[in-house]
């Protein structure tokens, strides 16, 4: 008997429902994938998801959201501060941060910082954000509220030593013992172009707040340090030296000992003025400071700096105790700072060649001509 064949209507209703089963396996085929290639693409979802919830947010971290989260809102934008306050709500952070341009849209940054977990886990604190930064890396940032960069403070009058161990508590990784074997000789190449200064930069490093990477390296530190004390020490000042007849070196030494000598900074000019006449008149200095600087450290008061001295202090070998020998000492004794460079490049004009402190515990000295009227203002 002769088989029926099937009307062409029918082959292409079943041509179509084979198709539309194709299709359907391909998309849930496809769809099983999205997770997997979301995790390849994000980082693994956060276990609170349910599985539908890591379906649905793994699509649309895939298409609709992905050149928001994988593109900078600016690659030429400028590094800015962003804040977070105590318990700010997600959609809040997440709006301010569209509004700030930092992020193209607030709903596509907030499913991935839900798909991530990122959004229970958003730190209060100062931050510094670039519209440079795809949306994944501000996420990532806005988990740590460490500053990338830190504030490094020296003190005017330090000494390197006293520079070096200020810095396991800066929040630098740069150790004290590194500091100080490039700090006491630089290499050339970590000193700006036409330096004049002595590679032992004690003396060089100027007072001052400064920023550096968290993770800077000693070569990062000295050299920026240097740059700053070139930057710093200006036309005028160097000038200023040059009309006293001092090298930069002599100069910077001479500032040292008045930074150490002073303690109201609008003595400064007069404290260089009597060192000057006491170097015209071929006197010793006889400073306290560089007595202090050559006994270095003392155990039993755990300072760099012995106070009070004895006569025994002041009769120490070495060639920066000015007590003992006639000019300048061989190098600075501390780091000084713009105003007391400032005072030896235009220090005031006086007869004194003697000071010492006065007895009111006001910080400030009283000055004499002779040696007579310095042993008049001596404390009772």
């Amino acid at each position: 008997m002769r088989r029926k064949q099937p009307s062409c209507a029918r082959v292409a209703l079943l041509s179509f429902l084979l198709m539309f089963c194709l299709l359907s396996l391909a998309m849930v085929a496809g769809l099983g994938a999205a997770p997997r290639m979301a995790a390849d693409l994000y980082g693994p979802p956060t276990s609170q998801l349910s599985m539908n919830q890591r379906l649905a947010l793994s699509v649309q971290l895939l298409t609709l959201d992905r050149p928001y989260l994988l593109e900078p809102v600016d690659p030429n934008g400028e590094t800015v501060n962003f804040t977070i306050g105590l318990g700010e709500p997600v959609d809040v952070v997440t709006l301010r941060l569209e509004d700030a341009g930092l992020v193209h849209r607030s709903e596509s940054f907030r499913r991935f910082l839900v798909y991530s977990g990122m959004d229970k886990t958003l730190q209060a604190g100062d931050f510094r954000l670039s519209p440079r930064m795809p949306a994944v890396e501000i996420a990532r940032a806005l988990q740590d509220a460490t500053p990338s960069e830190v504030t490094f403070n020296i003190l005017a009058g330090w000494r390197l030593e006293e520079v070096a161990a200020s810095l396991p508590t800066s929040g630098l990784s740069v150790t004290a013992e590194q500091f100080l074997a490039l700090a006491r000789q630089a290499p050339e190449e970590l000193l700006p172009q036409g330096w004049q200064g002595s590679r032992n930069l004690e003396g060089y490093l100027l007072p001052g707040s400064y920023q550096f990477s968290r993770s800077a390296r000693p070569e990062d530190l000295v050299a920026g340090l240097a740059k700053a004390f070139k930057d710093g020490v200006d036309d005028d000042v160097l000038q200023g030296f040059a009309n006293q007849g001092l090298s930069l070196e002599q100069a910077v030494i001479l500032a040292s000992v008045v930074e150490r000598e002073a303690i109201v900074s609008d003595e400064e000019a007069m404290i260089a003025s009597v060192f000057y006449n006491r170097l015209a008149a071929g006197m010793r200095l006889e400073s306290d400071p560089t007595a202090q600087y050559a006994l270095g450290w003392n155990d039993l008061q755990g300072t760099w700096w012995t106070n009070p001295l004895s006569t025994s202090d002041l009769q120490v070998n070495s060639p920066y105790n000015t007590y003992q020998n006639t000019g300048l000492p061989p190098g600075p004794i501390c780091n000084p700072g713009l105003s007391a460079l400032r005072a030896v490049a235009y220090p005031a004009q006086s007869p004194y060649y003697y000071f010492r402190a006065a007895c009111d515990g006001s910080g400030r000295h009283n000055f004499a001509v002779t040696y007579e009227e310095h042993l008049g203002n001596a404390c009772p």
